[in-house]
C-alpha cells in the first residue's frame, strides 16, 4: 500500500505550526534548521558515533546488504540518505571495475567528510 502524505510547505499555516524537537517545541520552519545543524556538526565523528552506538553491528549490517549484491553483476549504486557514504565505498572496494556508486545526501558536511 502506498500512502500519499501531504507536503507540510505546501501550505503557508502548515509552515508555523508547532512541532516536536527533542524536549522542545518549535516552529516547522526552525525544526529544519535545527535538524541540518545537528547533521552538520556530528558529520566528521558520524561513522564513530554510529560504531559506538551500535557497538559496530552497523558494519556488519553494511556488509551483508553488500554481500546480497552478486560480486560479478555489473551494474551502478544510487546511495540515497548515503551520509558519509560508507555503503557506497564498500560497494566499489568489493566489485572493482563493475560499477560506479553515487552517493545522494541532504546534506553537505555528510558529502564532504
Amino acid at each position: 500500500m502506498v500512502r500519499a502524505m501531504k507536503n507540510p510547505t505546501d501550505d503557508s499555516s502548515d509552515r508555523d505550526r508547532a512541532v516536536d524537537f527533542g524536549a522542545e517545541t518549535v516552529g516547522w520552519t526552525e525544526k529544519a534548521g535545527r535538524v541540518r545543524a545537528v547533521f552538520d556538526s556530528v558529520a566528521p565523528r558520524y561513522d564513530l558515533m554510529n560504531d559506538l552506538m551500535s557497538a559496530g553491528v552497523h558494519r556488519l549490517w553494511k556488509d551483508a546488504l553488500i554481500d546480497l549484491i552478486p560480486r560479478r553483476a555489473e551494474g551502478d549504486l544510487i546511495d540515497v540518505g548515503g551520509g558519509t557514504g560508507d555503503v557506497a565505498f564498500r560497494f566499489v572496494e568489493r566489485r572493482p571495475g563493475l560499477g560506479r556508486a553515487f552517493i545522494c545526501d541532504a546534506n553537505a558536511e555528510m558529502i564532504s567528510v
